[in-house]
């Protein structure tokens, strides 16, 4: 549905985008992410129609954003990240408003308005005046707007802007739903969010695509396993002396070049933090720890996220 084949966008010297090509199909729910500057935006921007590229090609359901742009642009569904809203309109009149630009007809457009505030939870609010709204909800009006005219393809950029946790939750449903039938592109700073919502995952960085695919198989992917990610064992050790002895039995059972730092204690209770195993330790660390009659509350293994992966490769950018 959206196709981008080696595309290059150069403001004068500058060469924001270099070379991106990735291609997203009907049901599928992408997340774009990138740093400040990464020429993610721009990219939104040449998908959209609203910039033409400098070299390449770009096609909504094979109609080229730039040979036949008006074609494109009626299929997609865009909330840009500063909602474009009239606070002097009602929230009714606005929506109208937006179903006539693109060519909703008079017998389907009370319909269509009714179903997308509806869905974006404003049902409640069409007859008050856009100014008059909290932030919350003119982000969601403007979610409405972008689905008035029932588009094939939607483009999301920063879509929970402004949104209080049970509103989080709510839009990162519906953009789920929605994606069983078009095609979702949803730009977000809030890696957990693209995770959760997302399942694919493309990395912009210097203008270049770095990374592309699913959240779980980049982070396997990325080398975030055992080996980089810190494990723990809190052990009852009310006195030095036992929290020497806890050192002293997790650095014996732990392979060569293992390291074991103690971070302070809660109460009674310390916590171990085992780092440069290059496999899980857990197992040998709770083992040795019992045999010394230690008392054990917890030996675990922090997951592996997709904002490790994120910034291990702007790091490797930079």
């Amino acid at each position: 549905m959206i196709r981008v084949r080696n595309v290059h966008k150069a403001f004068g010297t500058v060469r924001a985008v270099r070379g991106v090509t990735f291609e997203i199909t009907t049901g599928q729910c992408v997340g774009l992410l990138g740093p400040n500057g990464a020429g993610k935006t721009t990219t939104i921007r040449l998908v959209t129609g609203f910039l033409p590229p400098t070299s390449g090609d770009i096609a909504i359901d094979g109609h080229d954003t730039v040979e036949d742009s008006m074609a494109a642009r009626s299929l997609i569904g865009y909330l840009p990240e500063s909602t474009p809203l009239y606070p002097e309109m009602r929230v009714w009149d606005y929506l109208d408003h937006r179903a006539r630009l693109f060519g909703v007809g008079r017998a389907k457009r009370k319909t269509s308005i009714g179903s997308a505030a509806e869905q974006c939870r404003v049902a409640d609010v069409l007859r008050r005046r856009v100014g008059q709204l909290s932030k919350g909800y003119k982000q969601r009006v403007g979610l409405a707007a972008a689905l008035v005219h029932d588009p094939r393809v939607l483009v999301l950029d920063e879509p929970t802007s402004g949104l209080d946790p049970t509103q989080i939750r709510e839009t990162r449903s519906l953009i789920r739903t929605l994606s069983r039938n078009r095609t979702v592109l949803v730009s977000s700073h809030i890696l957990p969010e693209v995770e959760k919502t997302c399942d694919r995952v493309i990395i912009i960085a210097g203008g270049r695509v770095r990374a592309d695919d699913s959240p779980q198989r980049l982070i396997e992917a990325s080398g975030a396993d055992v080996a980089s990610v810190a494990c723990t064992a809190q052990v009852f050790a009310p006195a030095n002396a036992q929290r020497e002895q806890a050192l002293g039995v997790l650095r014996g059972a732990l392979p060569i070049g293992a390291e074991v730092v103690v971070q302070p204690a809660e109460g009674d209770w310390t916590t171990c933090v085992i780092r440069g195993c290059a496999t899980d330790p857990r197992e040998a660390a709770l083992a040795a720890l019992v045999r010394a009659g230690i008392r054990v509350r917890e030996v675990s293994r922090a997951t592996p996220t997709l904002e490790q992966v994120f910034v291990n490769l702007i790091e490797q950018e930079a």
